[in-house]
């Protein structure tokens, strides 16, 4: 294999731009050309590809985002749409692709598997719901953004004897909030992978008011349903006054931790590695600290799932 190309697809994730620095160099390393895709599926169907060279990565391991950048394309989702990226990469004489991005790109990834493209995953997306992996690049970095930003909130609660309701994101996935939840001592974590009882939050928060307890933090979510809806009929309940905070997108941004740019720097050289063997259709995952690479389809035969014990161990702590 002489030449392989590498995109980011689906939304950002912080340590995307230290995969894409680990896959350029790698690459390098190996006497192998690289090619950057830029603007993920919809560029690799415009063509949009440019030569890299070890330049190309300086300077971007503390960067959050992705130089590559990205952007959604429905045309790939077409047969058409795929076969026009195919020819693009096969015009350029390139053999193998490195997709970093969550589940969509994944599924990206595996149309051109089918159609003959050598083709690696490396999971980046801060929701931590890519199955066959402990850990998904960006997900520690958005967790510790929620942490800090809890941090201040519960300043500001604790001043005004107020009750707040944090609403993280996710997607479909509870792992930010449980993650977050756990370490900021939140009152209550609601997610989607576990039923929640309003009138079980109301009891312990007057519970809480009883003994003296001056403020709460609810963390929500955003798989669960709106975190100011569930802050309305909590102050109905309660009487207590109620404030929302959505994080959104800060969660997707800013400087990648330790964590995660190390974990990125090994998936991406991984990557390259898998490509070199001749490998295809297979994702780089991190199982019990070590960097293995697994089948795309069979992890996603998985469901999801977050680790339940961490969420009662939450509850427990919060009495």
């Amino acid at each position: 294999m002489k030449r392989i190309a590498v995109l980011t697809s689906g939304g950002d994730a912080p340590g995307m731009n230290a995969a894409i620095r680990a896959v350029v160099r790698k690459a390098l390393y190996h006497n192998v050309e690289v090619f950057g895709v830029y603007h993920g599926f919809r560029g690799l169907i415009e063509g949009d590809i440019r030569p890299m060279d070890v330049g190309s990565v300086g300077d971007i391991i503390h960067r959050g985002g992705t130089i590559l950048y990205s952007a959604r394309c429905e045309e790939f989702k077409t047969p058409e749409g795929q076969e026009k990226a195919v020819a693009q990469l096969r015009a350029r004489g390139i053999e193998g692709l490195v997709v970093i991005g969550g589940d969509g790109s994944f599924r990206g990834a595996l149309k051109l598997h089918e159609r003959g493209i050598r083709t690696i995953g490396v999971p980046g997306t801060i929701d931590n719901d890519i199955p066959g992996t402990d850990f998904t690049i960006g997900f520690d970095t958005a967790v510790n953004t929620v942490i800090q930003a809890i941090d201040k909130i519960r300043d500001t609660a604790t001043s005004h004897e107020r009750t707040y309701v944090v609403e993280v994101m996710g997607r479909h996935a509870g792992d930010i909030a449980l993650w977050a939840g756990l370490a900021d001592g939140a009152e209550s974590i609601l997610i989607p992978e576990e039923p929640y009882n309003l009138d079980d939050i109301v009891e312990r928060l007057q519970r809480g008011h009883q003994r003296g307890k001056k403020h709460s933090i609810i963390l929500v979510a955003e798989g669960v349903g709106s975190g100011v809806d569930i802050a309305r009929e909590i102050a109905a309940r309660t009487g207590f006054e109620t404030r929302v905070t959505v994080l959104g997108h800060i969660q997707r941004g800013g400087s990648p931790t330790a964590f995660d740019r190390v974990l990125a720097s090994r998936m991406g050289a991984l990557a390259v590695d898998l490509l070199l063997e001749g490998k295809s259709g297979r994702m780089v995952a991190i199982q019990n600290n070590r960097i293995v690479d697994v089948a795309i389809d069979e992890a996603f035969a998985q469901p999801h799932a977050v680790d339940l014990s961490m969420y009662h161990l939450a509850r427990i702590l919060s009495i």
